[in-house]
């Protein structure tokens, strides 16, 4: 049998790192003050279908089926919906004026697999919702800069751009079919239909043709109303007060419907590193909170994809993970000494100390191997004399000293060793 195509498995010597990435985003989260949600992998259909109708993702990329009852459910494609949808039946706007979520999960898309692109992928993103505000969209931006710069990634850049309010993007929509209709046969059947639902779709296409069209397109910024433009010169004055590097990228729209005023994206400049360059992006929504049955709030996101940023990290050759170690090692001479061994061993764990032992019988130097393959750091030997003695012979295998201890000195003794 093998893995479902799309999928993979992360292996005991990649989950370090996998962990090791985590655990930066629960502390950047902690100093945003962010707090973590999880949702369900599936949702009702609707939950996805109402608010991203024009959108690929939503027309050729989820997983629907129905269950026993004929609900239609969709397995999660991306994560801002299904928050949204838990922000609103839950309540969670009832005395807060801005509420700020993270979320580590998999998301799920029938795309063709390949570098980077996955089937099942791993996302990680935040929602602040409640208030539109430069300040706030600016906070999201930075939470995306100094996620790159907690991880050691020099080749990441933030590029940005600003799709206005709605009066702005109803302008450019109509500009966007005015530009498009005259070279219709010229498009992607895929556009012809994004022409006649959403144009702004054209943009994402990767089709050559439409990418030789959409150079001369019409931006976002020649059409937007006065109080649009100082909204975003508004965000982009914080961005500057705080030293966060950006680049203004007009034709910039995203892949999600829902998308108004500020939307950007973490880009990779990483020599080798293909294709799949996007690491992350986001934007703010004005109505995907009221469309999914809440009151009319705002909100911006932004959602990063965890396998391109460990490919990146790769290609940086930065390795977020220590090398594995264990902290002891016990070897024994006879059978009847490992209940000693795993009497002691039980005793460590328990006040934060990892241990490991040999679970068959085997020779001294058999174990020997075993301990130093672990890069365990000490060696814990005991033997005839040592049980008879009531002491436990304590070696470092770094520097190859050792010294004999009384057993009941054993945890005090590697406390203080570990602790230097």
């Amino acid at each position: 049998m093998n893995k479902v195509k799309g999928t993979y498995d992360v292996l005991p010597n990649e989950s370090k790192m996998w962990q090791a990435l985590e655990k930066k985003i629960a502390q950047l989260m902690e100093r945003y003050n962010y707090k973590e949600i999880r949702t369900p992998m599936m949702e009702y259909s609707e939950v996805f279908h109402r608010q991203s109708e024009g959108s690929d993702m939503v027309t050729k990329e989820t997983y629907d089926f129905l269950d026993r009852s004929d609900r239609k459910l969709t397995l999660k494609p991306e994560g801002t919906a299904g928050v949204i949808r838990s922000f609103v039946e839950n309540k969670l706007y009832v005395g807060n004026d801005v509420v700020k979520l993270y979320y580590v999960q998999p998301n799920f898309r029938y795309e063709r697999p390949q570098k980077g692109r996955y089937r099942q992928f791993m996302q990680f993103g935040v929602e602040a919702i409640g208030i539109r505000s430069p300040l706030l969209d600016a906070e999201v931006v930075s939470i995306a800069y100094n996620f790159i710069k907690i991880l050691g990634l020099k080749g990441a850049k933030i590029k940005i751009n600003t799709l206005g309010d709605k009066t702005s993007r109803t302008n450019y929509l109509e500009a966007l079919k005015a530009y498009f209709e005259p070279h219709r046969e010229f498009l992607s059947n895929d556009s012809k239909v994004r022409l006649d639902k959403n144009p702004l779709r054209i943009l994402d296409s990767k089709d050559e043709n439409d990418i030789k069209l959409v150079k001369d397109a019409p931006t976002p910024l020649e059409y937007l109303t006065d109080d649009a433009k100082n909204y975003f010169d508004d965000v982009l004055k914080y961005l500057d007060s705080a030293n966060i590097d950006y680049e203004i990228s007009p034709r910039l729209v995203r892949g999600l419907d829902y998308y108004s005023h500020v939307v950007f994206e973490v880009e990779a400049d990483i020599e080798g590193f293909g294709a799949q360059n996007v690491l992350g992006g986001g934007g703010r929504y004005e109505s995907l909170v009221e469309e999914l049955g809440g009151p009319s709030l705002g909100g911006i996101g932004i959602a990063f994809g965890l396998e391109r940023i460990l490919l990146a990290l790769e290609a940086e050759h930065i390795n977020l993970a220590s090398e594995d170690a264990i902290d002891a090692y016990f070897i024994v001479f006879d059978e009847a000494h490992k209940k000693h061994a795993f009497s002691y061993a039980e005793m460590l764990r328990a006040n934060d100390i990892s241990v490991e032992f040999d679970f068959k019988k085997t020779s001294f130097k058999n174990q020997l191997k075993r301990a130093l393959k672990l890069n365990s750091k000490y060696l814990l030997i005991l033997g005839e004399d040592e049980i008879n003695q009531g002491t436990i012979t304590v070696k470092n295998t770094v520097t190859e000293t050792q010294e004999s201890i009384k057993q009941n000195d054993l945890l005090t003794y590697l406390k203080e060793k570990l602790g230097e």
